[in-house]
């Protein structure tokens, strides 16, 4: 089993690392990525939901694993030719319970504001979307903020020096390797060990190129807190008991025939 230990008070506590579902969201439809290769998206065909609707494909996602949070990319708001602010409203309606993760591009703080006052999920910073710093040491404190360290390759998305400053960093940083994404090439242990270490003690998230359990174990090993996972559950690489394994979270099976396509 994935897990790591800690000892607090002379107790040994198990840590479990939390698996994140994701979704790409395009013209109000869910789109497969593939290597972060944008213009080439085209809505999911998959065997977890009878369309690219977004609620049928959470109730897939769903189906498998009682996930806690969801991963929401906006590419339309990241891109600047529009939003899906109203499929976030229909996946909040579906699973109540259900926190989202939610890239939009939002790089100024009247935007955030904007975004926190709508009460719309975890707000999700990009570096990609960002020209400086001054938004992430604003919001550096914030509960409800993530960020996500964007890479393309090897190149860093966004100002250098918010790769190289984790003292603006919030305490939960996404390490992203938008080339992996999709790819079915293996997490980028490399990069995330060097973010694991310069984060001091925040929770890191590994996001692209996760394809089976065993790749959970050697997160793991990185002490890294969490992965973003896509093409690994559409494809069935990963099931809902390799998810249960490491997250400590038992599916319900009533819940998950439930959200099942065929039921």
């Amino acid at each position: 089993m994935a897990s790591r230990g800690r000892r607090t008070g002379g107790q040994h506590i198990r840590v479990f690392m939390e698996i994140i579902p994701v979704i790409d969201l395009k013209n109000g439809s869910v789109v497969r990525a593939h290597m972060g290769q944008r213009d080439q998206y085209r809505p999911i065909r998959t065997p977890l939901s009878p369309t690219s609707r977004p609620v049928d494909v959470l109730r897939g996602l769903l189906s498998i694993h009682p996930f806690a949070t969801l991963y929401v990319a906006d590419l339309d708001a990241i891109e600047r030719t529009g939003d899906n602010r109203d499929v976030l409203a229909e996946l909040t309606s579906a699973a109540p319970g259900l926190a989202l993760w939610v890239d939009s591009g939002i790089a100024d703080r009247a935007a955030a504001k904007a975004w926190f006052d709508a009460g719309l999920g975890h707000l999700v910073i990009g570096s990609e979307s960002q020209s400086d710093l001054s938004l992430m040491r604003a919001l550096a404190q914030h509960d409800h903020v993530v960020l996500s360290l964007d890479f393309r390759a090897d190149d860093f998305q966004g100002p250098s020096q918010l790769a190289l400053d984790a003292d603006c960093w919030p305490q939960r940083v996404i390490a992203m390797t938008l080339a992996r994404v999709g790819s079915g090439s293996g997490p980028d242990l490399k990069r995330l060990a060097e973010t694991a270490k310069a984060a001091a003690g925040r929770a890191v998230y590994a996001a692209g190129g996760v394809r089976h359990a065993a790749d959970f174990a050697a997160l793991d090993r990185l002490g890294i807190a969490g992965a973003l996972v896509a093409s690994c559950l559409h494809d069935g690489s990963v099931s809902g008991a390799d998810i249960a394994a490491v997250s400590g979270r038992t599916p319900d099976p009533v819940i998950a025939a439930r959200n099942s396509p065929a039921g």
